[in-house]
């Protein structure tokens, strides 16, 4: 069975053109061609690169963070309480949240289940409330393995953008795009195409290893799909030898993304105008390179001036399916810098980054002891641009009053 299904699946119609089959593709001493087991190295590769990773970090980023003044914030530790984290790992994370998750909603995790949970535990519900918040914070990645994420893919990124330049500078299709198709599909496969080749889908199995580890955004599910349209495009270019069209496709993806990383370690350092700087070139990279460059040079191309050469088949269609799905992708992310740039120029400084899970900390931490404050009768009422404090009813500034050590005062 597994030998028929492994002929069904290497069927010269679904990789190869109209007229060409796997005879036409024999190796001899001078001329080698893609195949399919080379592509077993990525799994190796992709694990040293962890390994490199860890010792990178280790080694060479921690110590520079601390150099660089990157300190991570130190969180309030939820008290140890057996129930309330048994239903943290087992239920929800937030049961007072407005739009609860699909099992909450079912289980009615609602402010009754926070009343429910106070009763068991013998807590006030704010207490309960509070406990959540720095339960969940404290699962929340921290700022220093931001950092450390962000110098690694950094490194990589701008170290494979260049050897992608070094590898193609010399290469007639980087400037004809129709010398992509000349002589397909019997093009030999030059070393460092392969080499090249190895080392981006090695990183991407990689960022796939470390998937549970890293830093999870609100775009992880994209996130997931990109990193399997990227292997699988990859791949399936490797093996239908489209590599000169995925070359292509690589030192564009890297171009805008040696500009996203540091822009973060720079958001990390605090320093502010370097980071709107590099975030304003990296939006116009990213949106030039995805929305213009990517479409003419890579869709276009493969839509077709390959149909200049050889007609529709099924290698055809699912390269180019797998294209417009890293296309779609493009535009969803194109849509959220859009927005950041518009609060940018709005604003005059970039706001946080939206794909980021922001703490819950500070401000609800004050709003829970204003609110314990007034019910001892102080007011928190305090004014932006002076230390005057008002009346709850915003009568005249108060004249007989205490000053408290916070800088409030008390109600007569």
């Amino acid at each position: 069975m597994a030998r028929s299904l492994n002929e069904w699946l290497w069927q010269h119609e679904f990789w190869l053109p109209p007229g060409i089959t796997w005879e036409d593709m024999q190796e001899s001493e001078d001329v080698r061609y893609p195949q399919p087991w080379d592509l077993l190295l990525s799994i190796p590769f992709a694990l040293a690169l962890v390994v490199i990773r860890c010792a990178f970090e280790r080694a060479v980023v921690l110590p520079l963070s601390r150099k660089l003044g990157v300190r991570d914030k130190q969180r309030p530790k939820a008290q140890p309480n057996p129930t309330l984290e048994a239903f943290y790992s087992t239920r929800c994370k937030n049961p007072d949240e407005a739009s609860p998750c699909f099992i909450c909603f079912f289980l009615d995790l609602t402010l009754g289940k926070l009343i429910s949970l106070a009763k068991q535990c013998d807590l006030p519900v704010r207490k309960v409330e509070r406990w959540f918040r720095r339960r969940r914070n404290a699962d929340r990645p921290s700022l220093s393995k931001k950092f450390c994420e962000a110098c690694w893919r950094f490194t990589f990124y701008i170290t494979s953008f260049f050897t992608g330049l070094a590898v193609l500078y010399d290469k007639p299709w980087l400037w004809d795009h129709r010398e992509c198709w000349t002589g397909y599909p019997q093009q030999p496969l030059q070393p460092s195409l392969f080499w090249y080749y190895l080392l981006e889908l090695s990183f991407y199995w990689s960022l796939v290893f470390t998937l549970p580890f890293d830093v999870k955004r609100k775009d992880f599910k994209e996130q997931i799909v990109h990193h399997a349209a990227t292997i699988f495009l990859i791949s399936f270019s490797y093996c239908g030898n489209y590599i000169r069209i995925g070359t292509l496709v690589l030192v564009i993806h890297d171009a805008s993304d040696c500009f996203l990383e540091p822009t973060k370690i720079f958001n990390y350092m605090k320093w502010k105008k370097t980071c709107d700087s590099l975030f304003m070139i990296f939006s116009a990279v990213f949106l030039i390179s995805r929305l213009v460059v990517f479409p003419y040079t890579v869709l276009y191309n493969t839509y077709y001036y390959s149909m200049e050469i050889f007609q529709p088949f099924f290698g055809y269609y699912f390269v180019n399916a797998l294209l417009i799905t890293l296309q779609l992708l493009h535009v969803f992310w194109s849509c959220l810098i859009i927005r950041m740039v518009y609060k940018f120029i709005l604003q005059g400084t970039m706001e946080k980054d939206m794909r980021s899970d922001t703490e819950e900390s500070d401000k609800d931490e004050e709003r829970e002891k204003v609110r314990e404050k007034e019910k001892n009768g102080i007011t928190y009422f305090s004014n932006v641009t002076s230390n005057s404090c008002i009346q709850r009813n915003g009568s005249e500034p108060l004249n007989d009053r205490t000053q408290l050590t916070n800088g409030h005062v008390k109600e007569r």
